[in-house]
């Protein structure tokens, strides 16, 4: 019989590892919530969309190098290099996730609000569920037909509302944040099995490389020069910074660490916190209106991705 004394001190440090996985889910939340913010101040400022997405990966990508190296020593003699195959699928998947996503979601923003943006992005695990209906053969009950049903008339609110006062450009908006959410998916989906292989850190690391590739090269192929990227105010690299380390770098890892704590479910739950955190931060720092309209499609939306997370 075990020392209740022993079993107790188990049961403790058990409680605060799940604790602290709830505070970097929760943080994690908070800081990806933050990116619409910085990318409207930093289009205030002047700055383009692909001299942002540039820049965004050429602060962040050290230190994703880095934590690459790290794995790679720390793990040389007990855990097997990837293999070409390997490399060559996170880069095709890293095209996905944080390079197409990342541009048409930048791009997006050009054209809607940040409140319109992040309830039409988080409707990706929506865009999850059914690309594994059609690729993997998940079943599609009445439960994510409801859901589907009234997150997308949530977005359908605050889209008809925004376009009666700003015209065709919130629909363009839409579709192309509508996108990202799309590409997204696609990366959720067809990213799992090569996350349980590589794991989280090394797949996460190895995808932001090929991002910054793929980058690299629209920036070059747009025509742009690399005096353009020194050519931003220093009030737009403030927010480069922010972007590409508080709402890109240290919540990636954050949310990682948060899954392997407490398990994608509850970490999903928290995350539901993420659009009340944008509309909040946009309504205080970009004097962004707030009325009926946009609290009648936030509760649908993040109703409808509740009702997907049920059992």
């Amino acid at each position: 019989m075990r020392d209740p004394a022993v079993n107790n001190q188990a049961d403790i440090k058990q409680t605060r590892y799940v604790r602290t996985g709830l505070l970097l889910a929760a943080a994690g939340t908070g800081l990806f919530a933050m990116k619409s913010i910085f990318i409207k101040m930093a289009f205030q400022e002047g700055v383009d969309t692909s001299t942002l997405m540039t820049l965004r990966m050429l602060v962040a990508l050290p230190f994703y190098l880095g934590m690459m190296f790290w794995l790679f020593t720390k793990n040389q003699d007990r855990k097997p290099l990837p293999t070409v195959q390997q490399w060559l699928t996170v880069f095709g998947l890293g095209f996905f996730g944080y390079y197409l996503a990342s541009f048409l979601d930048i791009e997006g923003l050009n054209h809607i609000t940040a409140q319109l943006e992040r309830l039409t992005l988080y409707t990706y695990p929506l865009m999850t569920t059914i690309l594994g209906w059609l690729f993997l053969k998940d079943v599609i009950t009445k439960r994510i037909v409801l859901a589907l049903v009234v997150s997308y008339a949530g977005i359908m609110l605050l889209y008809l509302h925004e376009a009666s006062l700003e015209g065709a450009d919130v629909t363009l908006g839409v579709l192309l944040v509508l996108g990202s959410a799309l590409s997204f998916s696609c990366y959720i989906v067809f990213s799992k099995s090569y996350i349980s292989q590589l794991g989280s850190r090394l797949f996460t690391s190895m995808a932001m490389l090929a991002s910054a590739i793929y980058a690299f090269i629209h920036f070059a192929v747009t025509g742009h020069s690399i005096d353009d990227l020194f050519a931003i105010t220093n009030m737009a690299w403030v927010y480069v910074f922010l972007l590409a380390i508080f709402s890109t770098l240290i919540p990636s890892f954050m949310v990682s660490e948060a899954i392997a704590r407490i398990g994608p479910a509850k970490a999903s739950i928290v995350g539901t916190a993420g659009p009340v955190f944008t509309i909040i931060l946009a309504v205080l720092l970009l004097d962004e209106a707030f009325g009926w309209y946009h609290l009648g499609g936030m509760l649908l939306v993040m109703g409808g991705v509740s009702i997907l997370g049920k059992k």
